[in-house]
C-alpha cells in the first residue's frame, strides 16, 4: 500500500526502503529511506481524524507562522506532494502524508528519570510559547470536545443511566468515587470562563514519544501534531502529569506500583516553566497540579464509561479490562491529592522564583 503512495511525492522510488515505525496506536507509520535521505510516511486515521485536510492545514498554518517569527525553531513540516498538494489520497487507502525524518533524533516511550521529564516539558512549552501571538481562529477544531470535561462527564453519565446492567452493578463502587469527585468538572467550567485561562495552540497529546531527543538527550522539537488546535494549558500539562509522574502505566493492575514522583513533578514544573512563565497569568500557574486532576479524571471517566457500555470505543483484551484501567487512574487521582500539599511547596518555588527555571 504505502509503495502505491510514494511516486506521489518522490521521482524516484525504486531504491527505497520501508519499514513499519514507531509505537503510535492512530495513524499507521512507515520509516522511508533511500541512500541519501529519510522520510516518515503516515496514513491519517480517519475514524478518529474525520478531516485530515484540516491536520493538513493548522500545520501549513502553524509552519507559515514559525518561519516568519521563529524560522531556527526545528519543525517537521510535511513534504508537499509533487503536485504541491498537502496530502496524498487513494480511494482505496485513504490520506497519506510524508514527512522529513530528524536526522540522529529518537523517541523514548517511558519516562525513567527527571531529565526526560524536563526535556520533554520544556519542547512542549516552548512549542506554545513560540506561537503566542497566532489567532486561534486560524485553527481547525481537528477533534471537536477532545479535551471538554463537561461534555465527558454527561457521557458518563449516560453510560451509568443506560449502560449494561450487570457492568454497572460490578463498578458501584468506582462510579460512586467518581460522582462524588465531580467538583473537578465544576473547576473545569469555571476555568472556561474565567478570562485569566486564554486559549492558546496546544498540542494535546504530551506523552513523552512525542517529543524527539538528540544524541545527547536534549530535546529538539515536538511531533505528532494531528490533535494540535485551540485549547487551555491544562490539556498539556495535564497529559504529562498523567503519563510521566507514575512508574506504572495505565494497564497496570496491581495499584500498588502506583505512585507520584515527586523529582518527575519537579521536573515538568521546571521545564515548562522554563518556557511558559511569563505567559501564563498568575491564576494558570496556580492551576498547574489542578491540570492533572483535570486530565486523571477525565481518562477515569472515559475509561469507565466504555467500560459500562461494552468497551465500544477503546476496545478490551479481556472483560474488564476497562474497569481495571478506570480503577487505575482512580488510584493515580488518589495517589496525586495525597501528595498535593508537598507538590505545591514544589510549584510555588518555581512560580516566585522564575530564575530557577532556566536550566536543570
Amino acid at each position: 500500500m504505502e509503495q502505491q503512495i510514494l511516486p506521489a511525492y518522490l521521482k524516484e522510488t525504486s531504491n527505497l526502503l520501508t519499514e513499519t515505525f514507531g509505537s503510535g496506536l492512530i495513524n499507521t507509520t512507515w520509516k522511508v529511506t533511500d541512500k541519501n535521505r529519510a522520510y516518515i510516511l503516515q496514513r491519517i486515521n480517519q475514524d478518529v481524524f474525520k478531516h485530515p485536510e484540516w491536520i493538513a492545514s493548522n500545520l501549513r498554518q502553524i509552519a507559515g507562522y514559525l518561519k516568519t517569527h521563529h524560522p531556527d525553531y526545528l519543525f517537521a513540516e510535511p513534504i508537499k506532494t509533487l503536485d504541491n498538494q498537502d496530502l496524498a489520497i487513494s480511494e482505496e487507502a485513504g490520506y497519506f502524508r510524508l514527512l522529513p525524518f530528524i536526522k540522529d533524533s529518537h523517541s523514548i516511550d517511558v519516562v525513567t528519570e527527571p531529565s526526560q521529564a524536563y526535556e520533554a516539558a520544556k519542547q512542549f512549552g516552548r512549542f506554545t510559547a513560540l506561537l503566542e501571538g497566532m489567532k486561534m481562529d486560524e485553527l481547525h477544531l481537528t477533534i471537536p470536545d477532545f479535551h471538554n470535561l463537561t461534555l465527558r462527564y454527561e457521557q458518563f453519565e449516560q453510560a451509568v443511566a443506560s449502560g449494561l446492567p450487570d457492568r454497572i452493578r460490578n463498578a458501584e463502587p468506582e462510579i460512586a468515587y467518581l460522582q462524588g469527585k465531580s467538583g473537578i468538572v465544576t473547576t473545569y467550567q469555571t476555568i472556561c470562563n474565567n478570562p485569566a485561562f486564554r486559549l492558546r495552540v496546544t498540542h494535546h497529546d504530551t506523552k513523552i514519544s512525542n517529543v524527539l531527543l538528540d544524541a545527547s538527550n536534549k530535546g529538539l522539537c515536538v511531533i505528532d501534531l494531528d490533535t494540535v488546535m485551540a485549547g487551555y494549558f491544562i490539556s498539556d500539562v495535564g497529559d504529562m502529569l498523567r503519563t510521566y509522574l507514575s512508574p506504572a502505566s495505565e494497564e497496570e493492575t496491581v495499584l500498588e506500583k502506583i505512585s507520584i514522583r515527586t523529582d518527575i513533578f519537579e521536573a515538568i514544573v521546571k521545564g515548562y516553566l522554563a518556557e511558559m512563565n511569563f505567559i501564563l497569568s498568575q491564576e494558570e500557574k496556580e492551576a498547574f497540579i489542578y491540570a492533572g486532576k483535570f486530565m486523571i479524571y477525565m481518562q477515569a471517566i472515559r475509561f469507565l464509561s466504555d467500560y459500562l457500555v461494552g468497551d465500544t470505543y477503546y476496545g478490551a483484551r479481556y472483560p474488564e479490562h476497562n474497569l481495571h484501567r478506570a480503577r487505575n487512574q482512580i488510584r493515580l487521582l488518589q495517589e496525586l491529592e495525597a501528595k498535593e500539599p508537598e507538590l505545591t511547596e514544589i510549584l510555588n518555588r518555581y512560580i516566585h522564583h522564575s530564575d530557577q527555571t532556566k536550566s536543570i
